[in-house]
């Protein structure tokens, strides 16, 4: 998933704006750079995880009871601090694979390679639950995002102007949305309509930039399928017939028993995708 997230955004950035392949104006040895750069920096992350040998536990004196305190209160601090480098680590990795994923990308778009032939890009450092389970850290149930205060009312008033045929008055609406409640429940949603709005106004590329924030920032949301649909007819319309046959198969591939795939492989024929 991370891999075609990130061979979506790298073509989709490079190929909407109107400019050149990226790959034209870079070399083999500017991307192995940038390879070297990761390496630095994931070096100077695993000596983090070394110790300096200056433990203690500040734990001395007083009644039994008051040690008892003593020690429960270190252990909620060492809780919070190993949550939080956790966290850390966990961003560093996803952010190092989906670089890692766009420079595999380029290095094979520069060499002449078949870029759907790419496999999926290993996260980097291994596996990170196998690596950690000596040492049992206590997390919070992984729930959904809860919608903050306002949220579906403001989302309800940007799709009332959408299906008002406001697309412009939607458009604004939506961006903001977007905006103010960046990673919430509703934002993938609203990114969909939001390039549905532009593809109306006739403004393409924004329209595909959408598409592709929603469906990268919801892969498993309820419109993720048409998103990735919209994004392979877009790239279509701009004449990147190769790159939308990519999206427009991965449809398929990602969401057999949607309703769109069958959209998805007209347009594919349409475009003459092999």
């Amino acid at each position: 998933m991370q891999r075609f997230i990130g061979f979506l955004a790298a073509f989709s950035l490079s190929l909407l704006v109107s400019s050149p392949l990226h790959a034209q104006d870079e070399t083999l040895a500017d991307i192995r750079q940038e390879l070297s750069f990761l390496f630095v920096e994931l070096q100077r992350l695993k000596r983090e995880l070394s110790t300096t040998g200056g433990v203690g536990t500040g734990i001395s004196g007083g009644t039994l009871l008051e040690r008892v305190d003593q020690v429960e209160a270190e252990l909620v601090r060492l809780t919070a601090k190993t949550e939080q480098l956790e966290n850390r680590i966990n961003r560093v990795v996803v952010d190092g694979t989906n670089r890692v994923g766009d420079l595999e990308f380029r290095l094979v778009e520069l060499e002449g390679g078949d870029v759907s032939k790419l496999g999926e890009t290993s996260t980097l450092g291994g596996d990170i639950d196998n690596q950690l389970t000596a040492i049992p850290i206590p997390t919070e149930p992984n729930n959904e995002p809860e919608q903050a205060i306002g949220e579906q009312s403001d989302f309800d008033l940007a799709l009332a102007a959408f299906e008002a045929g406001e697309f412009s008055d939607a458009n604004v609406a939506f961006s903001a949305f977007t905006e103010t409640y960046t990673g919430g429940p509703l934002t993938g949603e609203a990114h969909f309509y939001r390039g549905e709005a532009l593809f109306a106004l006739s403004d393409t590329a924004n329209a595909a930039r959408a598409y592709l924030e929603s469906f990268s920032g919801s892969p498993g949301g309820k419109h993720a399928p048409n998103a990735l649909y919209r994004l392979g007819v877009a790239l279509g319309e701009l004449g990147q017939a190769n790159e939308a046959c990519i999206s427009l198969h991965e449809v398929g591939v990602r969401f057999p028993g949607a309703i769109v795939v069958a959209d998805a492989q007209e347009a594919m024929q349409e475009l003459n995708c092999q």
